[in-house]
């Protein structure tokens, strides 16, 4: 079975019927995916890139890294004063020291703001389903508060238990006083 330009994908040229100019419109089928095209740029997992700033930043902000920097720093700097000449790689004013420290301080600072965007995305979300908890929580305070209304309202007409003893007690005590004066009536005639 033959199957049409549309069905395999193909530019398909408008013709003179339709009215359209002769130019080439692509049809593309929605039901398959796009083919790749060619980028300049490498790609990369945004996640995952956001993922590592996430640990960069936590470990630059940690006592360790200090402490390590702190002991890189010292042993640069009695390197570059003390070995032999031959072996010092930044003299005095320590200008490579001071380009890496600036190197890793411009490195830093984004991966620390990137970080706490991040952060800040995550505790958007947490706050936004925190206060629709909260919502359905008073709307559910709500409902069951009218619902504790209805009840007594609707005890208010309900018969308890106190109310039918009482009641019986009361019944008792008007058959009681009823037999008790006709029996003396009875002995009064006699």
């Amino acid at each position: 079975m033959e199957r049409s330009a549309f069905e395999r994908g193909e530019r398909v040229k408008a013709g003179p019927s339709t009215g359209s100019s002769a130019l080439t419109r692509s049809r593309v089928r929605l039901d398959q995916p796009r083919p790749s095209r060619r980028r300049l740029l490498p790609e990369y997992d945004p996640e995952a890139f956001g993922r590592l700033s996430e640990r960069v930043a936590r470990f630059l902000g940690t006592g360790r890294f200090i402490v390590w920097m702190t002991i890189v720093i010292i042993a640069w700097v009695l390197w570059n004063i003390f070995a032999p000449e031959h072996l010092r790689f930044d003299q005095y004013p320590f200008i490579f020291l001071t380009l890496m420290l600036s190197l890793q301080a411009s490195y830093a600072a984004p991966l620390i703001l990137l970080a706490q965007n991040r952060q800040d995305d995550r505790d958007r979300v947490n706050l936004e389903q925190d206060r629709k908890q909260n919502e359905r929580s008073i709307a559910d305070t709500e409902y069951l508060t009218r619902e504790i209304a209805a009840l007594r309202m609707g005890l208010g007409e309900v018969a308890t238990r106190d109310w039918i003893r009482s009641e019986f007690q009361d019944l008792i005590k008007e058959m009681d006083e009823r037999r008790l004066f006709p029996a003396e009536r009875d002995e009064g005639d006699r």
